[in-house]
């Protein structure tokens, strides 16, 4: 269970998550509603990068979510390195009611699995579901490409403040998840002497197994 973490509490761990996808698909309207319950009709376009933070309570750990959101424009594509350094979360979104959108998240997913980490914890975002009636990507066909990617995938909509939240704890949580397990290994190798290795990379344990598109039970991932 997640919920708003106290200001001036101390932070236990510091986590960035990196938002990707084509412009006007929605990212710093996702942002704005997980980081600030905020919503602007009148959104302008990114320029260049930037990032929030949110700082939340995970298992009775703070945890300061740094949120950055890039421009999907071409002529940004500069700052590819510096963004995703050191980055341990992703949500990469499109538009559901742009086909082309969706059809360019290969390429956003090579390229983010070219510069990040190679553990990094990916969410595929099928935004804007209150435009169900533009609808023009399937939700079977994003969830076939997340299980066959490996990726949590949700649908939502930042209009209506729908998922963004169970989106963003869902990536957290598990970055949470694999970082106590790593802490475990550790501390369960010194405990036996230094004898058992420690999994360096935990690749096993960070990237979700096929079929992992959202546990069952949060799969409200879907618009009724």
């Amino acid at each position: 269970m997640a919920g708003y973490g106290d200001a001036s509490q101390k932070v236990d761990y510091v986590f960035k998550v990196v938002l990707i996808g084509d412009s006007a698909v929605g990212k710093s309207q996702i942002l704005a509603r997980f980081a600030r319950d905020e919503f602007s009709l009148d959104s302008k376009a990114t320029i260049g990068v930037e990032f929030q933070t949110r700082t939340l309570v995970i298992q009775h750990k703070s945890v300061k979510a740094q949120i950055w959101d890039t421009a999907g424009q071409e002529r940004y594509r500069a700052v590819t390195s510096a963004y995703y350094r050191g980055a341990v979360g992703a949500l990469l979104v499109y538009d559901i009611t742009k086909r082309q959108t969706f059809e360019h998240i290969p390429r956003w997913l090579e390229e983010l699995r070219g510069h990040a980490d190679k553990n990094i914890v990916i969410m595929l975002i099928g935004n804007k579901t209150d435009l169900e009636d533009q609808r023009a990507v399937a939700t079977e066909d994003a969830k076939e490409f997340a299980e066959k990617e490996g990726l949590f995938f949700l649908e939502t909509s930042a209009l209506e403040s729908t998922n963004v939240e169970t989106a963003f704890i869902t990536v957290l949580t598990e970055i949470f998840s694999i970082v106590n397990k790593k802490t475990l290994a550790a501390s369960e190798d010194q405990g036996n002497g230094g004898n058992n290795p420690v999994p360096s990379a935990g690749k096993n344990l960070l990237v979700p197994g096929p079929g992992q598109v959202i546990p069952e039970k949060k799969a409200m991932c879907c618009s009724s």
